[in-house]
């Protein structure tokens, strides 16, 4: 069986990661204006994310504008929500099952093997939910690459990596981490053995004294 101070462990690093999806999922912090060029002095650096684009200027304000319209936003921008959503939504149901399972708790009944199922379930319900938001932090970063590198992109509209992708990825390896140690409570079977156990031959001792 596997041991409860790992199940914790595993639960609570799925936790943070799971918080860490959320939080990168909502900021808009995705990609930042890259300052290359002609565009190092600048007084307003532009940020887009998932559901808005925002300008901060030197002054300190900050504006930002939720998209108008889903069929506008270009087909990565479209994927990447989605699979962020299914990640998150995943990754709290298999929380949910991991903690019907772990020894911790009184849900999930007294089986102790059925228990290890359950929470080696929701370890890979993690692993499926980690699995979907990494895809799409690589699908976006990967776009967000190409446009860099493309010649024919104007250097006042390029963009590099901002602080939002680099949470939702530290969320999602933490989630595959804690997920793989909640899918290490898969329990063992007993081995048994192939031949019956042998009888002793020997007669047994003699309690008598001879003079």
């Amino acid at each position: 069986m596997a041991n409860s101070g790992l199940q914790l462990l595993g639960f609570a690093l799925s936790l943070i990661g799971v918080i860490g999806l959320i939080i990168g999922t909502i900021l808009p912090q995705w990609k930042m204006s890259a300052y290359i060029g002609d565009n190092i002095i600048t007084a307003v650096a532009m940020y887009q994310g998932l559901w808005m684009s925002c300008a901060f200027q030197s002054t300190g304000q900050m504006q930002c504008k939720v998209y108008d319209s889903i069929l506008q936003l270009d087909s990565a921008l479209q994927a990447t929500r989605a699979l962020m959503i299914v990640g998150i939504i995943v990754s709290v149901a298999g929380l949910g099952v991991a903690c019907m399972g772990m020894k911790c708790t009184n849900c999930g009944g007294d089986d102790k093997v059925r228990k290890s199922r359950i929470a080696m379930t929701g370890g890979i319900i993690l692993l499926v939910g980690a699995l979907c938001a990494i895809v799409a932090c690589s699908w976006f970063a990967h776009d967000v690459i190409r446009a860099f590198y493309n010649p024919f992109t104007p250097v006042n509209t390029k963009f590099e990596f901002g602080a939002a992708i680099f949470i939702a990825w530290a969320g999602s390896f933490l989630d595959v981490l804690g997920g793989a140690m909640l899918a290490a409570s898969c329990p063992r079977s007993k081995q048994v053995s192939k031949y019956p156990p042998m009888a002793s031959n020997r007669p047994p001792s003699s309690t008598k004294e001879y003079v």
